[in-house]
């Protein structure tokens, strides 16, 4: 379809089901009205406007296809978020709180029942990321389970780090202990793309640590919080975890406005990330974790393996339709292999299943962001209309959230997809004689997550990689961009990210160095021996934690 505009497909419609062939294990129960919202250890009433959640997932009726709205969350009002704001200001306490002061071994504790209530619901949530974002059934129990091995790395890095500050240190004549200590109230806003892990990935580190919380789950992927909100209640003290609804520029604005919200945690646009730092009162006292955009690129130089790299290159860029921050965004393939490459890529593109996210083998899923596939096909009609063309059959087709994935160039800085990130299945491919073009792209973008570079020669390898590492924080070798192992740092430099994600990171990014310190004489060693022999304080203690 050379040069030709994206249409319309009717063959997409009928991979949406019926009703009578939706899985029974997959089924809804019925409609979902969430009226409870967490606040202060008790499940609150919500008794002012709603939201309606509407799935991607559209249903085949004998007069067409039919949005399906699975249920309703609180529209919450900037006055009763604030309320739950104070509940998490109370159960701080200006750090005099249960949950500061206790000990690191209790809170684990803690954590621990809390993971074990989130196992048992296991089936309820993974059924919901599939209604409410479309996300495969594999994919969903992935990201459960991978959320609970998380909370358990987490665990055991927080026992490490504990065990490294159970002594005392002498230096000059001062007797010392160093710890880490809770930062204050922490706001934790995830992403819709995952909205159960990458949630969690900033909210069990800022909560183990010894903040209380106040969280607002994305809005595409709300209701698959509603079965933690027990769980919340029954593990942790009054206060701890608090849960807020609704509009975020209604709800969030005010909570920064407050000036009571110690800690940022979030995932999602810079724009809006800058917007809620802005309204900060005082922003020289809030800590931020940010995990934002970015534009990853793919480079193949001539000697790449390119075999290799379309098996890459397809899971980089067309994982969960291409909706992750760490996707391959952009490809820059050397012309020796440009043919090769864009021949053996589009047949394995061609070859990935669309279909409902339970079927088997499927990778293509509905879009849950309303409007996405009019914005995909827009850039990719601004591509076309700039020289580039689809690559792939049918790439591009769209039929209400179903958008096949399209590859297109050659594309050049006049399109649009050059430079915007489109967190979606469109694949521009960008053909180069001269290493300085992907170099310069790279050196100007706004991002600068992460960088694949595909090649066998270490000379040439060795020769991108030392200046890549100063513009990026993750170069890939001969693999796709990834968040993965959560041991290895996850950040970004520019516009991509501030602060540092990883299992021992984030336990550092939530929380600061603290210590205790005395003049070492007789009466103070005294002193010291007596609060720690009597288990008197809990931060001032040699506990050793197994």
């Amino acid at each position: 379809m050379e040069g030709a505009p994206v249409t319309h497909s009717t063959h997409l419609e009928a991979l949406f089901p019926d009703q009578e062939s939706i899985p029974e294990l997959i089924r809804l129960p019925g409609f979902i009205k969430q009226t409870e919202f967490l606040a202060d250890g008790h499940l609150r009433e919500w008794d002012g406007p709603f939201q309606n959640v509407e799935s991607p997932l559209l249903v085949r009726t004998a007069t067409g296809l039919a949005r399906t709205v699975i249920g309703q969350a609180p529209r919450m009002t900037a006055e009763a978020s604030l309320t739950v704001l104070e509940a998490a200001v109370r159960a701080y306490g200006s750090g005099r709180g249960a949950w500061p002061t206790m000990s690191v071994s209790e809170r684990i504790g803690c954590v621990g029942r809390f993971a074990g209530m989130m196992r048992d619901r296991k089936r309820d949530i993974v059924r919901l990321l599939v209604w409410e974002i479309a996300k495969t059934v594999p994919d969903a129990e992935k990201e459960l389970d991978r959320t609970l091995q998380y909370i358990d790395d987490t665990i055991d890095a927080l026992k490490d780090l504990d065990r490294a500050g159970s002594r005392f240190t002498i230096t000059d004549g001062i007797i010392a202990q160093i710890r880490r200590a809770p930062l204050g109230v922490a706001l934790c806003l995830g992403p819709y793309n995952y909205p159960l892990n990458e949630t969690f990935t900033i909210l069990i580190p800022a909560l183990i640590m010894g903040n209380t919380i106040v969280c607002k789950p994305a809005k595409l992927g709300v209701l698959l919080h509603r079965p933690l909100l027990e769980a919340y209640r029954d593990a942790f003290p009054p206060g701890v975890v608090n849960t807020v609804y609704g509009d975020g520029e209604t709800i969030i604005g005010p909570l920064m406005d407050s000036g009571k919200i110690d800690v940022l945690g979030f995932i999602g646009s810079t724009k809006v990330a800058d917007t809620l730092k802005d309204r900060h009162p005082q922003p020289h006292r809030l800590r931020s974790i940010l995990g934002l955009g970015a534009k990853n690129p793919a480079i193949l130089l001539p000697d790449a393996d390119v075999e290799l790299a379309v098996r890459e290159c397809v899971q980089g860029s067309l994982s969960y339709n291409g909706q992750r921050c760490t996707g391959l965004k952009i490809l820059f393939v050397h012309r020796a292999v440009i043919d090769q490459f864009l021949s053996r890529f589009a047949t394995a593109v061609e070859q990935l299943r669309l279909g409902m996210p339970w079927e088997d083998r499927v990778t293509i899923t509905p879009l849950p962001v309303p409007g996405k596939p009019g914005y995909l096909t827009e850039l990719v009609d601004d591509a076309v209309r700039h020289g580039a063309r689809v690559v792939n059959d049918r790439g591009g087709t769209s039929c209400e959230t179903m958008f096949t994935p399209a590859i297109l160039s050659p594309v050049t800085p006049e399109m649009r997809l050059y430079h915007e990130e489109q967190f979606g299945p469109v694949v521009p491919v960008v053909p180069f004689d001269d290493l300085r073009v992907p170099i310069e792209w790279v050196e100007k973008s706004r991002y600068g997550q992460q960088v694949s570079i595909f090649g066998t020669d270490p000379a040439h390898l060795a020769e991108l990689i030392d200046p890549l590492v100063n513009q990026v924080c993750r170069v890939n070798i001969n693999s796709q961009c990834q968040r993965g192992p959560d041991a290895f740092p996850f950040t970004g430099r520019k516009d991509s990210a501030e602060g540092t994600l990883s299992v021992s990171d984030a336990l550092r990014a939530f929380s600061i160095r603290t210590l205790v310190a005395t003049k070492e004489c007789d009466a103070n060693r005294s002193i010291l021996s007596a609060i720690v022999r009597e288990r008197r304080s809990n931060f001032l203690s040699t506990d050793f934690i197994f």
